[in-house]
């Protein structure tokens, strides 16, 4: 089961047309007015803060008007989208969700919200493979194979922590676990940023992290990564296997970012947002953030990044079946 962004289809669909909510006359909007609020569905420290903060910096800066950061966290990230779905469609609230928002659905009874009725896709930001980090202490000796015959030593005893249930987190531990035969046991946290500092701590064994949130915590010597997913090495991290490398060929799970305004935002606005947050992402100073983060600006907007949205939600929602995940 291959899972993520093929990059194929990303350039096809970026070349494909212009944006949806792009107006004739939105030249001469007067968007932004006054500061924006984007609302981060996740605690400080995780993965959408480490793509949503530097580009609220450059925003800011090119703009003339602060992107002030709202964090919201809670349920997996369904609290932040629901405030979001709620806000006035005037413009100046935005909405800087993930990849977890197309799980959520497969994986929550009762969402408040509707991803596809209640909120408007703008923009997808950032992609990013995710990898397998371990506390760099207690496993300073062991490579991705010596850990994984102590995983299956011990089924049941090694725990994994993730940013909630039906999180890409959670469901990334449990496409290992259905890949390598393995059972771990999972810990959902309300945020990536907590989960890590207890990894950090060594209250949990192990994580399935976007390289957004670990990366500088795998420089800092903090965390060890084991393994990368895909059959592709990380730039930013050359030394780390791939999934392929390791036996695990399908074993493709990728993490991605993107704005969404409430729907009824004024089209003008929605094709300036559009506008300067490219131009933010485009920056030299966030493009240095990105390829830190072994990340890519895939560039979507419009119709063609609601098209990307429909498709991972019938994506997740197969992979939530075959695993029979559930939220604990």
């Amino acid at each position: 089961m291959r899972q993520g962004l093929n990059r194929r289809d990303v350039l096809r669909a970026a070349v494909a047309g212009a944006t949806l909510h792009s107006t004739g006359g939105h030249a001469q909007s007067t968007w932004p007015s006054k500061p924006v609020t984007m609302i981060v569905p996740f605690p400080a420290g995780g993965g959408t803060d480490a793509f949503a903060r530097p580009m609220a910096a450059q925003f800011t800066r090119l703009s003339g008007k602060s992107l002030v950061i709202d964090n919201r966290g809670g349920a997996g990230g369904t609290l932040g989208a629901g405030i979001a779905a709620k806000a006035a469609p005037d413009g100046y609230t935005l909405f800087m969700g993930a990849v977890h928002h197309t799980i959520a659905p497969s994986m929550y009874p009762r969402l408040d919200y509707d991803i596809e009725k209640d909120l408007v896709p703008l923009i997808l930001v950032a992609s990013v493979p995710q990898v397998l980090v371990v506390n760099a202490k207690q496993y300073a000796g062991m490579d991705f194979k010596a850990f994984l015959a102590q995983v299956k030593a011990n089924p049941g005893k090694l725990n994994y922590g993730s940013a909630g249930g039906g999180t890409s987190h959670h469901l990334a531990g449990e496409l290992f676990k259905q890949q390598s035969k393995t059972f771990i046991t999972h810990i959902p946290y309300r945020g990536a940023g907590p989960a890590l500092n207890d990894l950090i701590a060594g209250n949990v064994d192990m994580m399935f992290d976007g390289l957004g949130s670990s990366a500088a915590h795998i420089k800092g010597g903090r965390i060890k990564a084991l393994m990368v997913s895909g059959n592709k090495r990380s730039a930013a991290f050359p030394d780390v296997p791939s999934a392929a490398e390791l036996g695990l060929p399908d074993y493709n799970v990728t993490t991605w970012y993107g704005v969404w305004a409430p729907k009824g935002t004024p089209t003008d606005a929605q094709a300036r947002a559009i506008e300067e947050v490219r131009k933010a992402a485009s920056t030299d100073e966030a493009k240095a953030v990105w390829a830190s983060q072994g990340a890519e600006f895939p560039n979507l907007t419009g119709a063609q990044f609601d098209g990307f949205v429909k498709g991972e939600i019938r994506k997740w929602a197969q992979v939530v079946k075959a695993s029979g995940a559930k939220l604990d």
